[in-house]
């Protein structure tokens, strides 16, 4: 089993031979790396991408190749951007210029007696330093690997790559941008982009339905009573919904800080932080179809009162209504969003009114106690009226009041 290994190695020191003048110019461990390399491309177990990448130094640019700036690695996207080009290139169409640097393609390395005056580039290969570079490295598709007794006076920046330390020194900032250096995806055509936006809102036209309609099944008393709310009492629930958003992380922190002063408020910790988000969600999303019950109450009363026939009255009817006239904004911007300048003002607008109608519905939900407090439901009467004056001299149904029997006044207004 070891005799094709020892074959293998043997003629890869063969065919290093020629070479070995060049070698002996370079690095004991870049030499040590073309001839393990070469051993690796005998045997069929290396990396073709890297392999096929022949060290060498790109030629400098013509009028139509690009030139890159690496004085200042602060700009590391900008940088990207510039050499995403220049890594899709092929190799013998490569050129760049580095400005008071060098460019290399394949992996390069840097002797521990050598000095490199200038920025370095290296496309495509590892960067390993063992001596001193006075300039910024970038490594593009590739590490910079740092070795003991290295010094790198400038910054240092991996594209699609990283930094390693291994006991060298980095005198400036070390970056890295993990992703890889490929075709941006293309943009949506304004169809496909349509498409898109019509699909997420009918997503969510879906899911405030379902929980719509499950609210009205199994809370219609408490939906109605809110959406009462809302109706009678809408510049109150506003004020009240915007106040609310405002102490909502104020009330959580003092919940949690009053609950971590006590040994059995510890424990249930966890259990407040879930119960006191489930309560906050409830009131929003309650509030806001409270909302939309309120709209398409209104719009189909309104329309019997005409004398317009509907087809139901239902509660459901009521809610389906309501969504589809507070959604109308979300669907022109799904429409119409690709429009220039349009397109934002309508997405905007949809925003602004969605958070106005969902402040209002937040609030009508703390005024009402989540539909159990009834006293700015708009339609009860508050206890404290219910006397036998009141109830007399209140029209009923269109009657006018008149004066109660067996009460007589005289002329100078006393009984």
């Amino acid at each position: 089993m070891r005799t094709p290994r020892v074959f293998v190695a043997a003629l890869a020191l063969v065919l290093a031979l020629p070479r070995s003048a060049q070698a002996e110019r370079r690095p004991a461990i870049e030499a040590a790396r073309d001839i393990w390399g070469m051993i690796q491309q005998l045997r069929g177990d290396h990396d073709t991408s890297q392999a096929a990448v022949r060290p060498q130094a790109l030629p400098a640019a013509g009028p139509n190749d690009p030139t890159i700036d690496l004085s200042d690695l602060s700009r590391a996207s900008q940088i990207e951007s510039q050499l995403a080009p220049l890594a899709r290139t092929p190799v013998a169409q490569m050129r760049v210029t580095v400005p008071g640097g060098h460019a290399r393609l394949g992996a390069y390395s840097v002797g521990s007696d050598q000095t490199v005056t200038g920025h370095l580039l290296v496309v495509r290969g590892d960067a390993d330093v063992y001596g001193r570079i006075q300039g910024n490295v970038v490594t593009v598709d590739g590490n910079v690997i740092v070795h003991p007794g290295a010094v790198i006076s400038g910054d240092v920046l991996a594209i699609h790559g990283k930094v390693r330390e291994q006991g060298g020194v980095v005198d400036g900032e070390i970056r890295t941008l993990s992703a890889a250096i490929a075709a941006s995806e293309a943009p949506l055509s304004p169809l496909g982009l349509t498409l898109r936006r019509l699909a997420g809102l009918a997503g969510v036209i879906l899911t405030l339905a379902v929980l719509g309609f499950g609210l009205v099944a199994f809370g219609r008393h408490n939906l109605e009573i809110v959406a009462d709310t809302v109706s009678h009492s809408f510049g109150r629930a506003f004020v009240t919904g915007l106040l609310g958003q405002i102490l909502l992380l104020p009330t959580f922190g003092m919940i949690v800080v009053g609950l971590v002063l006590s040994v059995a408020g510890i424990l249930l910790l966890p259990f407040a932080v879930v119960a006191y988000v489930l309560l906050a969600v409830i009131g929003l999303v309650g509030g806001y179809l409270a909302v939309a019950y309120a709209l398409g109450e209104t719009y189909t009363r309104r329309r019997l009162a005409r004398g317009t026939a509907v087809a139901s009255t239902s509660p459901y009817r009521f809610l389906a209504t309501g969504l589809a006239a507070m959604l109308v904004l979300w669907a022109a911007w799904a429409l119409f969003g690709w429009v220039p300048v349009a397109g934002d003002l309508v997405r905007g607008a949809a925003i602004l009114v969605t958070w106005l109608l969902g402040t209002a519905g937040f609030g009508a939900a703390l005024l009402s106690r989540a539909g159990v407090r009834e006293n700015f439901a708009g339609r009860i009467i508050p206890p404290e009226a219910l006397t036998d004056e009141y109830l007399w001299a209140t029209p009923q149904f269109g009657v006018p009041a008149v004066r109660r029997p067996g009460v007589t006044r005289s002329p100078s207004g006393g009984p």
